[in-house]
């Protein structure tokens, strides 16, 4: 199915400028945008592969770098067993490649820049791309709204920029910062020791100073969706949840 608003939006080829190891699992790939384009944080690009024989597979990546970084755009791309893009950029793509990709798309999941109520982010994996931009994003017009994040991960080395994620918290008292680590103990008072859970949300919206206006959740299907119920159990209102889900 073709998003609305795809259609609109041209494809351009983009270079890969370089690219970072980020996790086991997870590479950022840095790409020079032939054709610029404004964007707010939590959109994304298609991206399209075509093989000599004319095959095409195409799939969507969330835009992790902040909007204010202009003309270039940072994927974290997650390696999956059995996608079928993504071991591509993993094990074939290098600097200098041109790629084609389309965007700026999305029209729902997008961080409130005029935001006065604590905002929550909840993400698992690659899923912390948009959450990250908005992040990003957050700290370049330097906002102070409140802002909580829960992370799942299966170790601390798992945890997607992880170094960026701890500074920030150290220097910013409106960021709080909860890792969910399912497959080790982690190091933090402040962190937990299993996957996520209702519990647990309830847990992290009482680190915040008030409800939260907005809700953003971006992970794999079954996670979101543990992830939305413990966000209505923990009485926040359905219209402020806003759900991404990844695939390969």
């Amino acid at each position: 199915m073709i998003e609305d608003g795809a259609l609109s939006v041209s494809w351009q080829t983009s270079a890969i400028i370089n690219t970072i190891q980020q996790t086991a699992t997870i590479k950022s790939f840095f790409f020079r945008l032939a054709e610029p384009f404004s964007y707010t944080a939590g959109q994304h690009v298609d991206v399209r592969l075509t093989a000599p024989n004319g095959y095409v597979a195409m799939r969507s990546y969330s835009i992790a770098s902040s909007p204010s970084d202009t003309g270039i755009i940072e994927l974290a791309i997650e390696r999956l067993s059995d996608g079928e893009v993504s071991p591509f950029f993993h094990d074939v793509a290098a600097v200098g490649d041109e790629i084609e990709l389309r965007g700026p798309l999305g029209g729902h999941f997008l961080w409130p820049e005029r935001a006065t109520a604590p905002v929550l982010l909840i993400g698992a994996g690659s899923g912390l791309a948009p959450l990250m931009a908005m992040i990003r994003q957050r700290r370049a017009l330097a906002q102070s709204v409140a802002t909580a994040l829960l992370l799942s991960a299966r170790t601390k080395s798992d945890v997607l920029f992880a170094e960026e994620l701890f500074k920030t918290e150290a220097a910013d008292p409106h960021f709080h910062l909860a890792l969910a680590i399912t497959r080790d103990c982690p190091e933090r008072s402040t962190d937990f020791d299993r996957r996520i859970d209702s519990a647990m949300v309830a847990d992290v919206v009482g680190r915040l100073p008030a409800q939260p206006g907005d809700v953003f959740i971006c992970g794999s299907n079954g996670f979101v969706n543990i992830a939305a119920d413990g966000a209505l159990a923990a009485g926040l209102q359905a219209g402020a949840v806003r759900t991404e889900r990844y695939g390969g």
